[in-house]
């Protein structure tokens, strides 16, 4: 695992724009541009070292959905996450019967030893777009004899085509006010439903009613909501009216209720009880005693690092605003240093498609800074091997 220089494609953010990534430039609260797709260097991985993410992904995601079972029926868990009792039967039903699309992991690694597992992004996850498209067309530019971590987009469309019915309606919403990431992945899953023979339509979840005296969802044209894939987080749902008649509802929700635990913070806690000393899990508790003077501190639904505090010898070492982790509970991490490659510290985002370990994104920041929040970039990779043949990637879906 080796970070390389690249020299960036000429015009290169207008390619990736019109590709879809259109937040690939930010800025900051000065006006500084900020380049979140960043080419100028890339990480090159081995075979067998992504034969091992591969494996630590599908295992960590195995305990991770056996950890969702327990803490649906965990009431003090469920009651410490604010979720609503009428949720949960249906929480319980949820997490035995209803199929997920997609998560990703977040963890660090030197290459070496036993990768760490930080936290699990299982509700609405953010970085897809530019790990199943953009990285790709990157490589097929600038590495084209070389492969890279990524069946996103071949495992999302298969995953569609295991659960919807030829031309079936799929709708894709989110908030109105929502930022523009989450509209560009509603944009892109769109495509991977028609692809695999769906008919997508999108529109802003407010846009959704129910049909008078029933518990049938309804879209612009009146048409009855079956499926409905929303960018839009659980626990927002559940502190909503909409929540209680979503569950009540015959729609199939993606990502699924019970995914609510499985993106918590919470569920770091529990896959620490019950796989005490796994190597790639990190110590989590719901207090810090036990954690000495070095510890993170997790807002239970937090994401983009807001509201995280590293606590480094008993004092704040760094911290986030809080934003939408207001007033939240809180989970205590044993804090473990990113390992540092080069002047960057490197998170690895493996994603999880249909159950299924699929691809890798990576975001760095620069060393000295203890928390992957806004600030990150986004980097691509290539492993070190040539590019895997159609009839491979065939064969690896077929062992789905």
């Amino acid at each position: 695992m080796i970070r390389l220089p690249q020299t960036p494609r000429p015009d290169v953010y207008r390619i990736v724009e019109e590709e879809g990534l259109a937040y690939a430039r930010e800025r900051n609260d000065g006006g500084d541009e900020l380049p979140y797709w960043f080419e100028g260097a890339a990480y090159r991985f081995s075979g067998i070292q992504v034969d091992e993410l591969e494996r630590v992904t599908n295992e960590l995601h195995q305990m991770a959905m056996h950890a969702t079972r327990v803490m649906c029926h965990d009431t003090e868990t469920l009651k410490k996450l604010g979720i609503p009792e009428y949720a949960w039967p249906y929480l319980r039903k949820s997490a035995e019967e209803n199929w997920s699309l997609y998560g990703r992991f977040d963890l660090i690694w030197d290459g070496v030893g036993p990768a760490k597992m930080l936290e699990y992004n299982a509700d609405t996850p953010a970085a897809l777009v530019e790990t199943a498209v953009t990285q790709w067309t990157w490589l097929e530019t600038v590495q084209p004899d070389r492969d890279q971590w990524n069946m996103l987009h071949e495992r999302l469309v298969h995953t569609w085509q295991q659960h919807l019915k030829d031309a079936e309606f799929v709708h894709l919403v989110a908030g109105v006010s929502e930022p523009l990431e989450d509209w560009n992945t509603i944009a892109y899953v769109a495509d991977t439903v028609r692809e695999a023979g769906g008919r997508a339509i999108t529109l802003p979840i407010d846009q959704l009613g129910l049909r008078p005296g029933s518990t049938t969802f309804m879209g612009l044209e009146n048409d009855e909501v079956k499926t409905c894939f929303a960018m839009y987080p659980w626990e927002w749902m559940l502190a909503e009216e909409f929540g209680q008649r979503a569950l009540e509802s015959s729609t199939t929700w993606l990502e699924p209720v019970h995914k609510v635990l499985t993106g918590s913070k919470a569920v770091l806690a529990t896959m620490w009880e019950l796989y005490e000393g796994h190597p790639n899990l990190l110590p989590a508790y719901w207090s810090p005693e036990k954690l000495g003077r070095d510890y993170v501190v997790k807002p239970v639904h937090g994401w983009e690092g807001a509201g995280v505090k590293v606590i480094r010898n008993g004092r704040v070492a760094a911290g986030v605003e809080e934003r939408h982790t207001h007033g939240q509970t809180a989970i205590y991490q044993k804090y473990q240093e990113v390992p540092r490659i080069g002047d960057c510290l490197p998170v690895l985002g493996t994603w999880v498609i249909g159950d299924q370990a699929a691809g890798l994104g990576i975001r760095e920041t620069d060393a000295g800074r203890l928390i992957t929040d806004t600030q990150a970039r986004f980097v691509p990779h290539f492993i070190d091997a040539p590019r895997s043949s159609p009839e491979q990637v065939q064969a690896w879906m077929g062992e789905q």
